[in-house]
């Protein structure tokens, strides 16, 4: 499977955006899809997963009530709709698949789309 992420860019505090993470390959209904953003120096932080199938989700408590994931399982895409950004939302954003939902094991991952947001 392989992933290509896309959407990001630079917008000002309050403002949106969407990410968009198309894979190429087969994702199962039991499979989840996850996006997960990092600053430089710090450590990888999940921001939000949905199971491919039920359609559940999860996200960080950082970004809820802000940030929504949706999917699109005919297009083979996951989104992330953030909105009223905030300037420590400030990451380079990747998505990534696990076979084994919430496991913390993440089997597939795309390059990142930075985002920035200016205060």
């Amino acid at each position: 499977v392989q992933l290509q992420a896309s959407g990001g860019g630079l917008v000002q505090a309050g403002g949106s955006l969407r990410l968009s993470c198309t894979a190429s390959g087969r994702i199962f209904s039991s499979h989840a899809m996850a996006w997960f953003r990092q600053v430089a120096g710090k450590e990888r932080e999940f921001v939000a997963g949905i199971r491919w199938g039920a359609g559940t989700s999860r996200y960080a408590d950082s970004v809820k009530g802000r940030f929504t994931i949706s999917r699109d399982n005919a297009k083979n895409t996951v989104y992330l709709q953030m909105n009223s950004l905030k300037p420590e939302d400030t990451a380079v954003y990747s998505c990534a698949v696990a076979r084994r939902p919430w496991s913390g094991e993440y089997d597939y991952w795309g390059q990142g789309t930075l985002v920035t947001v200016s205060s």
